[in-house]
């Protein structure tokens, strides 16, 4: 069992910068891959952000590709989510998930464990 907790939402600028931390609880952490999806109001959530265990990969939506970059601290049992250039269409509840490792078809499914959610506004 893995629990997850999001930190680091807040209300930004456009242009402006936000770091999200996923702190999680699972002693082998290092055993899991990471992801961040998000969820705007009236829309499905979707897939931002993904890094595996060993942090060999990463994988990133088109959307904020150039803008966020995702890394983790095993170390810490936490990954973060650096997000920058931020755009109005960029608010959402952003949610950290975890999965174990594995052989898996895509980077961006098949996650078990979900945090709560952190919210993420950005104005114009």
């Amino acid at each position: 069992q893995v629990q997850l907790v999001e930190s680091g939402g807040g209300l930004v600028q456009a242009g402006g910068s936000l770091r999200l931390s996923c702190a999680a609880s699972a002693r082998t952490f290092s055993s899991y891959d990471m992801g961040w999806f998000r969820q705007a109001p009236g829309k499905e959530r979707e897939f931002v952000a993904a890094i595996t265990w060993t942090s060999g990969m990463t994988n990133y939506a088109d959307s904020v590709k150039g803008r966020f970059t995702i890394s983790r601290d095993n170390a810490k049992n936490t990954v973060y989510l650096q997000m920058s250039s931020l755009k109005p269409e960029d608010t959402a509840v952003y949610y950290c998930a975890a999965r174990p490792r594995g052989i898996y078809v895509s980077m961006r499914t098949n996650y078990n464990y979900w945090g709560q959610g952190t919210q993420v506004t950005v104005s114009s």
